[in-house]
């Protein structure tokens, strides 16, 4: 029904914004993501949208970019993952790191989301592997190297990997990040510089 909305920006929080479109303001629930995007309250804002029909209420969803939106209806589309848990893992993961920890399968990474747990993230990656079409295309260089990055670090690099997963990152982003770096390396400067890069993708 709406594709986008363009007008003033008159609410914000982390959760849900308000744009007003010729004296009607429409509320929307967003991720994390859009909100960290929104510009000033007062300012002209587009969002593009997706509208949820219930028996007892319309429910409107907004996002920053169509990579965003096309993502969240991928994820309503899989059993079990209602527009709630879709908003929870789009604030959890970017599409692009939603795409590599779908691709290499770490469901693990998808449970970092508010409310989901292992259940709902292994069908995520059971029903959505292979299906990202371009949302998974900016991120196939990430998911080539670590499927380098697998196939060539030595002992140093795996425990640098293993490490990383118990200071609390994914195994996608650890393998991303060891594998980029000199397999030749010890393991404590690995670790170190892995963890380096991490701090700078926040």
């Amino acid at each position: 029904m709406f594709y986008s909305l363009t007008g003033k920006l008159v609410f914000k929080d982390s959760s849900s914004t308000a744009i007003d479109c010729g004296g009607v303001a429409f509320l929307m629930n967003i991720t994390l993501s859009t909100y960290s995007k929104l510009p000033s309250q007062g300012e002209t804002a587009t969002l593009f949208t997706h509208l949820n029909v219930k028996e007892d209420a319309l429910d409107l969803y907004g996002f920053a970019d169509k990579q965003e939106l096309d993502c969240f209806r991928m994820l309503i589309g899989v059993s079990g993952v209602g527009p709630k848990a879709a908003l929870a893992i789009l604030s959890a993961l970017t599409p692009d790191r939603l795409a590599v920890a779908i691709a290499s399968g770490d469901a693990k990474a998808i449970t970092a989301a508010q409310g989901v747990g292992a259940k709902i993230a292994n069908r995520v990656v059971l029903e959505l592997k292979g299906k990202l079409g371009d949302i998974a295309t900016s991120a196939s260089s990430m998911e080539a190297a670590a499927a380098a990055s697998k196939a060539s670090v030595g002992y140093a690099g795996e425990d640098a990997v293993e490490a990383l997963v118990q200071f609390g990152y994914s195994r996608s982003e650890a393998s991303v990040a060891v594998g980029r770096l000199d397999p030749n390396l010890s393991t404590e400067v690995l670790i170190k510089q892995a963890l380096a890069y991490l701090a700078k993708k926040l």
